[in-house]
């Protein structure tokens, strides 16, 4: 995986999991949401985050195989692009055993003025935080 890439592990717990025994749909919306946080967080400085936050505008996911009670999952995200005011990441969830992909999301966020809440176009500070320069 890159060094632009932002990985962890998640376990999965009983609270995780759903009537039909595997982990339910609304929980990897959740992890989804972490892993861009804990991205964000682990990269922007204190006055970047000070400064800027994101939202979401678009979710798109596909569950590819049930994640069970007690699994070990590999949580990798990356973003894929960066423009105007919006950018696409990218988080796929493995099951750590046999690294086979269960989920896989494209999300779209919007960043935002922390103070005023109004749309704000993406500095190169902050692109470059996720992508490489531009050739």
């Amino acid at each position: 995986m890159s060094e632009l890439t932002h990985s962890y592990t998640q376990k999965v717990q009983a609270h995780d999991i759903d009537e039909l025994n595997h982990v339910n749909n609304v929980v990897y919306v959740q992890w989804i949401q972490d892993a861009a946080v804990s991205h964000w967080n682990s990269v922007a400085s204190e006055e970047i985050k000070k400064t800027f936050v994101w939202f979401i505008v678009r979710h798109e996911i596909d569950y590819k195989h049930p994640a069970k009670l007690g699994d070990e999952l590999l949580v990798s995200t990356r973003v894929l692009n960066a423009r105007g005011v919006s950018s696409v990441r990218l988080v796929q969830i493995f099951r750590k055993e046999d690294m086979r992909l269960l989920v896989e999301s494209q999300t779209t966020w919007a960043m935002v003025q922390a103070d005023t809440h109004r749309p704000a176009r993406i500095t190169d500070e902050v692109r470059n935080l996720f992508l490489p320069p531009e050739a």
